[in-house]
């Protein structure tokens, strides 16, 4: 994974663990899964407004 060993990934753990503290894991560790999984909510939906004409609209506006 990305050239990380298993010690490399322990220290960064470790590091983590002494910053941050042990109470505030869970929320961060949360908070990141949230962050993550609205990224490819985002990314898979298409825009939320579409302003392509349809056909329906160009016949209707050319009969009145």
């Amino acid at each position: 994974m990305f050239g990380i060993g298993t010690q490399e990934l322990l220290i960064i753990f470790i590091l983590i663990l002494i910053i941050f503290g042990a109470k505030r894991l869970p929320a961060l560790g949360s908070g990141l899964g949230k962050a993550i999984r609205n990224f490819k909510q985002g990314v898979s939906e298409p825009d939320e407004i579409d302003i392509t004409p349809n056909k329906e609209t160009k016949n209707e506006n050319k009969e009145g």
